[in-house]
C-alpha cells in the first residue's frame, strides 16, 4: 500500500521561512513524477510544484516562483519543498502526491495517483 506522509509544516510569520518533507514507502518512487499540491480554506486544490522523476525537470505555479524549491532524494524516497518570503496567501493544507506520468497541466485530481494527509502550513503574524 502507497503511504506518503508530510512533515514540517507550522506557523510562521509572513516573510519568514519553511520547509516541508515527503517520505514515500512506494518501490516506484524513482520513477514517479513528484508534486506538492495545496489546498485553502474554502478554496479547491492547486498544484504548487512538480518535480520529474530524475530531477531533470521543474515547475512551479507563478505565485510561488522564485520563492519555493522543490527537490528529491530518490535514494531516501523523499522529496522536499523549501518555501522562503513566505505570504498569508500561502496558508493551506500541504499535501504530496505521486504518480507515474505527469498530470501538471490537468486540475488536481484525487482520483489520480497518490495523496498523502497533508500538513498545515500557516503564515501569520
Amino acid at each position: 500500500q502507497v503511504q506518503l506522509v508530510e512533515s514540517g509544516g507550522g506557523l510562521v510569520q509572513p516573510g519568514g521561512s519553511l520547509s516541508l518533507s515527503c517520505e514515500a514507502s512506494v518501490m516506484t518512487f524513482s520513477s514517479d513524477y513528484m508534486y506538492w499540491a495545496r489546498q485553502a480554506p474554502g478554496k479547491g486544490l492547486e498544484w504548487v510544484s512538480v518535480i520529474s522523476p530524475s530531477s531533470d525537470r521543474t515547475y512551479y505555479a507563478d505565485s510561488v516562483k522564485g520563492r519555493f524549491t522543490i527537490s528529491r532524494d530518490n535514494a531516501r524516497r523523499s522529496m522536499y519543498l523549501q518555501m522562503h518570503s513566505l505570504k498569508p496567501e500561502d496558508t493551506a493544507l500541504y499535501i504530496c502526491v505521486r504518480d507515474l506520468i505527469n498530470r501538471w497541466i490537468a486540475t488536481p485530481n484525487r482520483e489520480f495517483g497518490s495523496w498523502g494527509q497533508g500538513i498545515q502550513v500557516t503564515v501569520s503574524s
